[in-house]
Order: C-alpha cells, then sequence, then structure tokens
C-alpha cells in the first residue's frame, strides 16, 4: 500500500425506517435475546464479526477479507501506513534507505524484537520472509506488489539487525510496499505461526470464532512506556448475517461493525443506540465479472459471449447503477468508472464517467456483436437463447438486492439471469480453483496506489479473475496492461506513473473484464464503550490502531 492524501469528512446522520422495518427488527432482536442471552466475555477483550471464514492464516497467501483481518492484527511489518494521518510510520524496523533509484531498500531493525513464542525476529527472518513472498511457485499476492521486472530479489543480511533487499527493477514508493509483508520465522514450527505483531493465534472453531490473544513480547510502548496492546485478547465471532452482527451490536456483545450496510447504518443511526459513522466513498467497489477461462466446465457458447468486449459493455450499459446508488444503498454509494474510488483523487482519471443506463446503446453493440432479439428473447448467431447465471456469497442482502435489479434489467434486453448464492468457502472454490461458474458479483477492495492492484491486472496474476495465471496474455489488451502495469511499478516518476495508470483504467473501462457498479461508503459503528477508537476511509475502518484500543 503506498502514501497518498485523500480528503474525507467523517459524519453522523439520521434516517426515517419503516413500521415494516422496525417490526422486523424487534422480531429479530426478541428472537436472539430468547436464544440465550449475551455471550460471556473477558473484561478486557474485544469482539467484532467476521463475515466469513478465513481462507488462511497464512500471511503471504491471503486474498479475502477475514484473512487480511487476522493478517493486520498479528502480522509484524517493517513499515505502517498510518490509516488516519496517511503518513508512513516505523514499525518492526527503525529506519530504511531507499537507494538505486528505488530498486533497493535498506532496513536497520529495532533492538531486542521477538516473535510471540518468545523466539528472537532477526534479519535473517526478514531476509527468508522475503524470498518465500517472491517465490513464483508461491503465488503470494503480496509478493506480486514488488514485482516490477523479470529477475530474481536479493535479500541478504548485511550486520546483525540489517537487512538489504535489492529488485531487478525500481519499484516505485518502494517502502510503502512493505505494509502488508507480515515477518515470520524463518523456520516454522507445527500450529499457528508465531507472530509478530499486537495478537497471536490462540484458537480456531470452524464455523464459529477466531480467538487473538495479546502478544506478550510485541515491541511497541505507549506515550509514557507501558506496553502495548491494551487488550488482553480479541474474539472474532464468524458471523455471515448482517441482521444477526447488528443486533448483537445494540445488545452490546460486539463493539464495533467495520463495515456496515447501508440499511442496519440507518436503522442504527434512526433509533441513536450507538455511534455510526459515514465517511463518505470508500477506496471499494462492488464488481461483476464473466469466466474467460480456457478450461472453464461451461458451454461454448456462453464462452463465446463471455470473451466478447462488445458483450460485456453491453451488459455495462444495460445496468442502472444509479438505481443501485439509490436503493440497494440508500444514497450510501456512487456509481463506479473504474478500479478508482473518487475519494482516490491522486489517481483517478477524471476524465472517465461511469456507463449510464442505455438500452439502445446496449442493443447495438449487441447487433454488432451478432446477436438479435425475437418475441422479447435474446439470441446470438447461431440461434442460441443468451441466458446466464451470477454467483455471489450467501447472506448479503446488498449483493442479493444488487442481483435482483441487473436481473430485471438485463431482461429488458432480453437476457435471462440467474441468480445463485453459496457460502462464502465454497464461492471461492469456485472462482479460484474450478472455474465452475458463468459470472460472480463481489467487492473488489484496492489500496491507495496503483502498484496494490498489480496482483489484480499482471494476467500471470492470480487475482487477475476473469482468466488468471496465464502463462503468457491471452489478448493484446492484457499484454498492454502487463506492460503499462510494469512501467507504472518501476518508475519513480510521479507524472509517468499517472499517465500510465489513467490509461490503464480506460483499458478497463473499454474492455470491461470487470463491470465496475458502485463504490460504497465507508460506513461503521463503534461502541461508546470502545476508547481510542477512530474511524478510517481506508481498510481496516475502525481496527487500524488496534493496540490503542481499550474496553471502558
Amino acid at each position: 500500500m503506498r502514501l497518498a492524501r485523500v480528503s474525507w469528512v467523517a459524519r453522523v446522520g439520521t434516517a426515517p425506517r419503516s413500521a415494516c422495518a422496525t417490526l422486523l427488527w424487534l422480531a429479530v432482536f426478541a428472537a436472539g435475546a430468547a436464544a440465550g442471552g449475551e455471550i460471556p466475555r473477558g473484561a478486557n477483550e474485544l469482539h467484532f464479526c467476521l463475515r466469513s471464514e478465513p481462507k488462511t492464516f497464512d500471511p503471504l497467501l491471503v486474498q479475502e477479507e477475514s484473512s487480511a483481518a487476522i493478517r493486520f492484527l498479528t502480522g509484524g511489518v517493517l513499515v505502517r501506513l498510518n490509516r488516519r494521518t496517511l503518513e508512513l510510520e516505523p514499525e518492526l524496523a527503525a529506519s530504511w534507505t531507499v537507494s538505486e533509484n528505488g530498486r533497493r531498500i535498506d532496513f536497520k531493525l529495532r533492538e531486542a524484537l521477538h516473535f510471540s513464542d518468545g523466539s528472537p525476529l532477526t534479519a535473517a527472518d526478514v531476509a527468508a520472509t522475503i524470498r518465500r513472498a517472491m517465490d513464483p511457485d508461491l503465488h503470494s499476492p503480496v509478493g506480486d506488489q514488488f514485482r516490477s521486472g523479470p529477475g530474481p530479489v536479493e535479500a541478504r543480511v548485511t550486520a546483525p539487525g540489517a537487512v538489504s533487499i535489492r529488485f531487478p527493477a525500481p519499484v516505485s514508493a518502494l517502502a510503502q510496499q512493505f505494509d502488508e509483508l507480515a515477518i515470520e520465522p524463518q523456520k516454522q514450527s507445527p500450529g499457528f505461526r508465531p507472530s509478530a505483531g499486537p495478537f497471536t493465534m490462540a484458537e480456531y472453531k470452524p464455523g464459529n470464532y477466531v480467538l487473538l490473544r495479546r502478544n506478550p513480547f510485541y515491541w511497541k510502548r505507549d506515550a509514557a512506556g507501558r506496553r502495548l496492546p491494551y487488550l488482553d485478547g480479541i474474539r472474532l465471532d464468524i458471523q455471515q448475517n448482517r441482521d444477526l452482527e447488528a443486533m448483537r451490536f445494540t445488545r452490546g456483545e460486539i463493539d464495533f461493525i467495520d463495515k456496515l450496510d447501508a440499511e442496519l447504518y440507518e436503522r442504527l443511526a434512526a433509533g441513536s443506540r450507538k455511534d455510526v459513522a459515514d465517511a463518505g466513498p470508500s477506496l471499494d467497489a462492488i464488481v461483476m465479472w464473466f469466466n474467460q477461462s480456457p478450461g472453464a466446465p461451461i458451454a461454448a457458447p456462453r464462452k463465446a459471449w463471455f470473451s466478447s468486449a462488445a458483450f460485456r459493455r453491453a451488459i455495462s450499459y444495460g445496468i442502472h447503477r444509479e438505481d443501485i446508488c439509490r436503493i440497494v444503498y440508500r444514497g450510501h454509494a456512487q456509481p463506479a468508472a473504474g478500479p478508482v474510488s473518487p475519494s482516490n483523487r491522486l489517481w483517478l482519471n477524471a476524465a472517465l464517467r461511469p456507463d449510464s443506463f442505455s438500452a439502445g446503446k446496449a442493443m447495438e453493440l449487441l447487433k454488432s456483436a451478432g446477436f438479435h432479439r425475437d418475441g422479447g428473447i435474446l439470441y446470438d448467431r447461431p440461434g442460441n437463447a443468451v441466458e446466464f447465471s451470477i454467483v455471489t456469497n450467501a447472506g448479503n442482502k446488498q449483493h442479493e438486492r444488487t442481483l435482483a435489479l441487473i436481473q430485471q434489467d438485463l431482461g429488458q434486453l432480453g437476457i435471462r439471469v440467474r441468480v445463485v448464492t453459496i457460502d462464502f468457502a465454497s464461492l471461492i472454490e469456485r472462482i479460484t480453483r474450478t472455474f465452475d461458474y458463468d459470472a460472480c458479483l463481489l467487492p473488489f477492495s484496492p489500496g491507495l496506489d496503483p502498484s496494490d492492484q498489480m496482483n489484480v491486472w499482471r494476467s500471470s496474476a492470480a487475482n487477475h479473475q476473469w482468466n488468471p495465471l496465464q502463462q503468457e496474455p491471452l489478448t493484446p489488451w492484457e499484454a498492454e496492461l502487463d506492460r503499462l502495469m510494469l512501467l507504472e511499478a518501476s518508475t519513480v516518476e510521479a507524472k509517468k506513473r499517472k499517465e500510465a495508470f489513467d490509461r490503464v483504467q480506460e483499458i478497463v473501462q473499454k474492455e470491461a473484464p470487470f463491470l465496475y457498479l458502485v463504490h460504497p461508503n465507508a460506513l461503521s459503528a463503534v461502541s461508546s464503550r470502545l476508547r481510542n477508537a477512530s474511524t478510517s476511509m481506508l481498510r481496516p475502518h475502525v481496527f487500524w490502531n488496534a493496540e490503542y484500543l481499550a474496553i471502558k
């Protein structure tokens, strides 16, 4: 993640709710109370919810939100981007020096560092972590951020507590890239990995919770010299149902909701029971994409449709983004033109505009690609009726309602859409391993800097979701994306980086591998009993300063 300055304003708001919504809310609350009351908790233990099962506890293989939350809380990093000030701050590294025009970085570690099991954290551990992250066979999303050119990465210990890392080509804003690189022991032991962050893994009960305990060897102290963190532990309950999550918040069973749905935000705001905040457009986007993997087990006609840019752009024009913002997000979202949120003014290509709904433009594009409509049904040139399914994670009402609107919109073009909701683990299995799906709708959560998106736009990357892990770019425009992302990542000139990523955004809108729908606002809820909490536009919105959080 890179350093950039973004303006935002947190505001607390209220909104009316219908009698029907109120009755539903009370019914859910009463049912929860009857089910067994408040969950026992330690006096100094933080509680909040994960929306899905963590897919991995390996910090170098994190690709989804729940695993990222655990990595943030447990992983010790060399430097950290302060989510509030947007300044880069020293963590495990006391200092660093970037040289050779962004090709080399030298870190000087703090003294007497330890992992959570008490073993020393040394420069050799840092070098080993770098080597593992850059191993091409690992396909580490974190490692992808450093891939600015072909060739090996050299990581060597230069002195006790000092490590030098040299890349085959310059890496722009090099130091900031280490924000998500959690340092791990050179020698791994069975069980949970020792960590160097404020908390460490204590217990995982699948389908129920993840329990973190205070790292007794954490290096950081507060201004008064007191060892951090203040909390004794954190319990992350796995809870996909967002109504139940909000109910538990109102009952004081959990201390915050890091990412709040618009409907629940308005209910909590109207009740004035807890503090809620709308920080404006987040960096996130809700995206939809079609499966273009050549080996996918889907019918040949669908593969032909999905590989057509005209078809994809037609679908984009056939979707009412404004309706999604108004109906699904209740005004707490903005239509999206591409991968950069309007909040990220430094990297936004301001010349691009979101695709506005136009059935006329959609049909023109479809006709140009050989489609025709007969009797209210859209057919391709060989006569196949156009129908496909869109999969998303079960239990997410905003995704389900968005797909219901898309289903209605595309029905006007003569396209039959089937909505499929499955549990998150099965969904990840489909989109990353079996490729047994037509289209998918999920959130896209980039960082501030475009190099954070290297693991999305590079054709060889695992998160090049429509057709990942390509040996060679399948299309000329993907080859051009590879070239531009490499240029962006390997130059230190701000103007050249901006020009390259502006062009990336133009290609993405034209070719539409992802259909960017909306940028939801950053909505959160924080209990008054939680001390030192300060919401941020960046993820994580609430627990970014977890070592300083405390319970009143």
